[in-house]
């Protein structure tokens, strides 16, 4: 990965923490009163913690990239301690995707809000449940090269010996 690629990946990854730093701390409290003065009022607390917490899920996930990209510049990313990040970004994208479909549960109930907005929901756990299937097969994919790896150099041992 070349150095304009991994500058542009963290002015992206820079830029969509600050907006999640400004939602947290700006958007979640406008949203508070604009719910509370809304059909939405009944389902305030948890529609805000569930929002909060979507938003941390968002923050770790940019965290273990941010991470995963740093050892991919240092030459590291075919190691052990690669999986620690990649399972953490899984399990963000997991929790992620239960806790969008938690929302469209809280909001079901009652005429609050449209049947298509709980289905739009659903959709939205579903694709980011979707999105942490393919970080797992891209997880799967990183055990090979490692274990190609390790082999390699077992078998260039082996050889070094014989010669």
């Amino acid at each position: 990965m070349g150095k304009l690629t991994v500058l542009a990946l963290r002015a992206v990854m820079v830029a969509l923490l600050a907006g999640s730093l400004f939602v947290q701390a700006v958007m979640v409290a406008m949203l508070g009163g604009a719910v509370e003065e809304s059909v939405l009022s009944d389902h305030r607390t948890p529609a805000l913690v569930i929002t909060i917490l979507v938003v941390v899920t968002v923050q770790i996930v940019l965290f273990g990239v941010w991470r995963l990209v740093t050892m991919v510049r240092r030459g590291t990313v075919f190691s052990h301690a690669a999986f620690r990040y990649v399972h953490l970004v899984i399990g963000a994208f997991v929790a992620a995707a239960l806790l969008v479909f938690a929302l469209g549960v809280v909001l079901a109930p009652g005429e609050a809000v449209p049947p298509g907005v709980v289905a739009l929901l659903g959709g939205v756990s579903l694709a980011i449940f979707g999105i942490a299937l393919i970080v797992l097969v891209l997880r799967m994919l990183l055990a090979q090269a490692l274990a190609r790896d390790v082999e390699a150099s077992r078998l260039g041992a082996e050889l070094a010996e014989v010669i």
